[in-house]
C-alpha cells in the first residue's frame, strides 16, 4: 500500500465504461485550522476519468476512492518537465554551437519543444493505458 495514492472523490459522471469522479486536492496548509486566517491556503478540484469494467455498481453522487500508483507520479514528471528541459537547453546549445546566431537556436529549439509535445499528444491513447487509476467505493 506504500507505494500508491489514494484521494476520495465523489462520482459526477458515468459513461460507458468510464466514471468521472471530482476529487478535492489540498496542500498541507489546506488542511491547517487557521487556513482561513492565512492567504497560503492551496485547495484544487479535479476531474479524474477512470477506466472500470461493470459501472452497474457506482451511481452518481457515490463516495469513492480513486488509487494510483506513485511511479504514475514519477513518470509523469518526466513527461511534463525534465524530458521537455532537457530538450530545450540540449538543442539550444547544440544549435548555439553550429548556428552562432541566439535568435534561431532559441526557434528550432521551440519547434522541438512543440513537436515533443505534438508526439505526446498523438500518443495519447498509449499514454493513457499507463496513467491509468482504479477505483474502490467508500465504505460509509
Amino acid at each position: 500500500m506504500a507505494n500508491t495514492i489514494e484521494h476520495q472523490g465523489i462520482v459526477e459522471n458515468i459513461t460507458d465504461s468510464h466514471l468521472q469522479v471530482r476529487i478535492v486536492q489540498t496542500s498541507a496548509c489546506a488542511a491547517c485550522s487557521i487556513k482561513g486566517h492565512c492567504t497560503s491556503a492551496d485547495v484544487k478540484e479535479k476531474l479524474i476519468d477512470v477506466t472500470v469494467a461493470d459501472t452497474s455498481s457506482y451511481r452518481v453522487g457515490d463516495r469513492v476512492c480513486v488509487v494510483g500508483e506513485v511511479s504514475m507520479g514519477a513518470l509523469a514528471v518526466l513527461y511534463a518537465f525534465i524530458f521537455p528541459f532537457l530538450i530545450l537547453v540540449i538543442s539550444l546549445f547544440v544549435f548555439m554551437s553550429i548556428w552562432k546566431e541566439e535568435l534561431s537556436s532559441a526557434l528550432v529549439s521551440f519547434l522541438l519543444l512543440a513537436l515533443y509535445y505534438g508526439v505526446l499528444w498523438m500518443n495519447r491513447s498509449r499514454m493513457s493505458k499507463k496513467f491509468s487509476f482504479s477505483i474502490k467505493p467508500m465504505i460509509n
